[in-house]
């Protein structure tokens, strides 16, 4: 089968799907906006033929790709991005060519965050208020309905960019002085944040799922530049499960990738604050791999040709996590060779992060993993902890 990829050199590890496809027998055709002599070389041996085009929302030109493809290789079987930045392009290219997979309509339903709120609504699964946002006397009212504080964000973004907390009227007529454009308003939730990550068969069926916990929000993460960390559960809570799966019920998703981001209140109970039609970002294919011992790359691809996966059982056997520090104004109590030291046999690898993800998740990461959480939980201590701060253990 022809499977059009969109952008396969982005995120960096994105070419472990092409060549995953490639040895499952699909022939894979790329469109990226990196010239061809810049791809790595496992993934020019992946690809069947690449494209090059230097914008991906240029719809004209993404057609003309496509339409290219169609001529040289027939049928189109597959168009796929996994990327937040290219699922509106994709879903276009689908409806064009008649591929099967979400189309236009279902993206501005499931991909806007006012959308999510009437998906969820219906299906009467907690969630946060949300309105659309409109200018601060509009904010202000839905404040009083709702209480300080409250969240403004885009209707469709990722990584909390353009995110603002707001605790009084007199914190929006300062933020809000020009009207907003596609921005909503959602009352601000205290909880701890978990995910629920995966994909589901043709039917609809997860195939395969695990959780992560974030240390922090993204939303403090980048507007308060904090160090930051996120781990797999090796075993996840059974109400977190039960909303996860009514939530993908909900959303009605087929043959595709998801991540959702639930809130843990303090009071236990767990609520849905967003869907994300694709793979989790960042490392947390690779977490996901490392905890079960899994590669859910090739999974997925064989997922797609067919193959049945009613006796695929996958269990975590680690909690592993990705930690994450950062150059500017920071004193860290451990070097960061005495920090790999204290790691030793947990570590996975460690490394610059990409320069797209540095705002989000720091300047180096270090992939880890551990059998009891408690012990994780000390690593992060010895990665996060300042000079003349306390820190967990034995520093010597």
């Amino acid at each position: 089968m022809n499977f059009v990829f969109i952008s396969p050199q982005f995120p960096p590890h994105f070419y472990l799907f092409v060549q995953a496809l490639r040895e499952q027998g699909f022939k894979v055709l790329g469109i990226g906006d990196a010239p061809y002599d810049s791809l790595r070389p496992e993934l020019r041996d992946a690809l069947q033929e690449y494209f090059y085009t230097p914008n991906l929302t240029d719809t004209d030109a993404m057609l003309r790709a496509v339409g290219y493809f169609t001529w040289k290789h027939g049928l189109v079987h597959r168009i796929e991005s996994l990327n937040e930045s290219w699922l509106a392009v994709e879903a276009t290219l689908r409806e064009h060519f008649n591929v099967p997979g979400l189309r236009p309509p279902d993206i501005a339903r499931l991909r806007t965050k006012f959308g999510m709120a009437q998906v969820f609504r219906a299906a009467g699964i907690p969630h946060p208020l949300c309105e659309r946002a409109v200018d601060a006397p509009q904010v202000k009212a839905f404040a009083q309905r709702a209480g300080y504080p409250v969240v403004i964000k885009p209707d469709v973004g990722v990584g909390a960019v353009r995110t603002f907390k707001l605790s009084s009227d007199a914190e929006v007529d300062a933020t809000l002085i020009q009207p907003l454009a596609d921005a909503v308003v959602q009352n601000f939730v205290k909880g701890q944040i978990f995910t629920y990550d995966g994909f589901v068969d043709p039917q609809g069926r997860v195939v395969f799922a695990i959780s992560h916990q974030y240390l922090d929000g993204i939303m403090e993460v980048v507007n308060e530049v904090r160090d930051s960390a996120f781990w797999t559960l090796r075993e996840m809570p059974q109400e977190l499960e039960a909303i996860g799966r009514k939530t993908l019920a909900a959303l009605g998703l087929r043959e595709r990738w998801f991540h959702l981001e639930f809130f843990r209140g303090e009071d236990g109970r767990f609520l849905v604050l967003e869907a994300n039609l694709r793979p989790p970002g960042a490392t947390m294919t690779d977490t996901m791999n490392y905890a079960c011992d899994v590669d859910v790359y090739r999974l997925w691809a064989r997922m797609l040709t067919g193959e049945t996966m009613d006796g695929v059982r996958i269990e975590a056997h680690y909690h592993a996590a990705h930690i994450t520090r950062r150059h500017a104004n920071r004193h860290y109590r451990l070097s960061r060779e005495e920090l790999l030291s204290r790691l030793g046999e947990n570590l996975i690898l460690f490394g610059e992060t990409p320069p797209a993800y540095r705002v989000n998740l720091g300047d180096e990461m270090y992939l880890v993993r551990y059998k009891r959480l408690e012990e994780l939980r000390e690593a992060i201590s010895w990665a996060h902890a300042q000079v003349g701060s306390e820190i967990q253990g034995n520093t010597n």
